[in-house]
């Protein structure tokens, strides 16, 4: 069984920074490629970053790029997201998920997922 658990979250005013982290209970951390994903109020699931088992390869949304940055330590079987220069419109649950094999944008394919830490961000 895997169980992920993120930390981190919590309130932060426009242009201040976060960072999110993503423990995983599970020995072979190192073969799985993660994700973020985030949930805002009556919005649907989106997604946020993912890396590659090998750490090699990154993705993120447009709307994050180069104010987020993902990465991982297999080390500690733990996974990160920077947060910087965050708005408004970052407020909500993010979700760290977990599956086999490359990484994908699309929610579906994660096999397994945390509980969601709350980011709020203030105007």
């Amino acid at each position: 069984q895997v169980e992920l658990i993120e930390s981190g979250g919590g309130l932060v005013q426009a242009g201040g920074s976060l960072s999110l982290s993503c423990a995983i209970s599970n020995r072979f951390f190192s073969s799985y490629s993660m994700a973020w994903f985030r949930q805002a109020p009556g919005k649907e699931r989106e997604f946020v970053a993912a890396m590659h088992s090998s750490g090699r390869s990154a993705r993120y949304a447009d709307s994050v790029k180069g104010r987020f940055t993902i990465s991982r330590d297999n080390g500690k079987n733990t996974m990160y997201l920077q947060m910087n220069s965050l708005i408004p419109e970052d407020t909500a649950v993010y979700y760290c998920a977990a599956k086999a094999f490359g990484t994908t944008s699309d929610s579906d394919e994660y096999t397994n997922w945390g509980q969601g830490t709350q980011v709020t961000v203030s105007s």
